[in-house]
């Protein structure tokens, strides 16, 4: 009996070091899969997912929807959530997500070369891949730009009735507004607020692409959008899109102080991911340098790395110094920016 059991303690140390051996000499994409969950449109994601696949044999297979309603379903879905990898735009979402438990902590020395440590969560939860600014857009025919300066300034009584902007409810305001806050103070911020509301134009509606038509048809004067949006409409091929963008030009406020606002795209690992070396190794590729001047070109964004030149179009805009603060600041201080718009009846 002694024998046996010897025997069998052996045949176990034996499949124990043939494991161990194996998990050693394994390639390092021992699955052969990744899933994504993206809120950005699969034109402007999928050729850079295709060519991750190409080059390293794993499949991505891609869901794309809205971010708030990503971030629901992967809520509802918890650890059961097929999901590897969180695309989604803002920091404001990626912190919900952070929040919200959905994200994991990634120790990546790549991540953390190339992200810069404001535009990514202190925690390593989600590194941002791309850098949108927040702009002031104005009619060339009725505007000077010498008589443009700060986001401040627009609550100056002579902007009265000639600003175009999106709601409360658009995450880019309430970015912008959280941003506000956390350099200028809850009492500078809610007095700007007061102000600039009574400047607006019409009742805040449409996405940025309308308020750029609105400035163009003469509704307002100003607008401030995200920057990447008046890119697309030059290159939209859309003669509407295109007539309308040639009637204003770009300005970048905050020069001498701040900066301009900025904000992110970005991308997280989820935190039941079945497929996490696989799941880190996209976002490592993704803010590669192929990459970056791809995501770039396509969606004029401007790379989250600052060694990275931005599109051709984005540098006839110019050079602007753009606004340091940590990115995960939008996130902590939106419920305070909503309800300091409330309050200021931004609609």
């Amino acid at each position: 009996m002694l024998t046996a059991f010897f025997a069998r303690r052996a045949r176990h140390l034996l499949i124990a070091l043939v494991l161990v051996s194996f998990s050693l000499v394994a390639p390092a994409f021992a699955a052969d899969t990744v899933n994504v969950y993206s809120a950005r449109k699969e034109a402007l994601i999928k050729p850079l997912l295709d060519r991750f696949s190409a080059e390293t044999g794993v499949t991505v297979n891609l869901v794309t929807g809205k971010g708030d309603a990503l971030l629901t379903r992967l809520q509802a879905e918890g650890r059961n959530s097929p999901a590897d990898v969180l695309i989604t735009t803002d920091a404001g979402r990626l912190y919900r997500a952070q929040e919200a438990g959905v994200l994991q902590a990634v120790e990546s020395d790549t991540l953390l070369r190339e992200v810069p440590a404001h535009l990514r969560s202190p925690q390593n939860q989600w590194f941002g891949l791309s850098v949108r600014a927040r702009a002031i857009v104005y009619a060339t025919d009725r505007v000077n730009a010498s008589e443009l300066s700060t986001y401040e300034d627009l609550a100056d009584p002579r902007w009265k009735g000639r600003i175009c902007i999106r709601s409360s409810s658009n995450i880019y305001n309430q970015s912008l507004v959280a941003g506000m806050l956390a350099t200028q103070g809850v009492a500078s911020t809610e007095a700007w607020l007061a102000a600039f509301v009574p400047n607006f134009a019409r009742p805040p509606q449409g996405g940025d692409r309308d308020q750029v038509l609105a400035v163009a048809a003469g509704q307002c004067d100003i607008a401030v959008v995200n920057s990447y949006y008046l890119g697309a409409m030059i290159t939209s091929g859309e003669p509407t899109q295109q007539a309308a963008a040639e009637q204003v030009a770009i300005f970048w406020p905050n020069q001498d102080g701040r900066g301009t606002h900025v904000n992110i795209s970005g991308a997280g690992v989820i935190g039941g991911s079945k497929n996490r070396a696989q799941a880190i190794a996209l976002i490592e590729f993704l803010a590669r340098d192929d990459s970056q001047q791809w995501y770039a070109e396509a969606n004029n964004e401007y790379p989250v790395r600052p060694d990275i030149a931005p599109s051709a179009l984005l540098q006839s805009w110019g050079e602007f110094k753009a606004d340091q603060v940590d990115a995960s600041e939008l996130g902590r201080l939106n419920s305070a920016a909503l309800m300091a718009m409330d309050r200021a009846r931004w609609k």
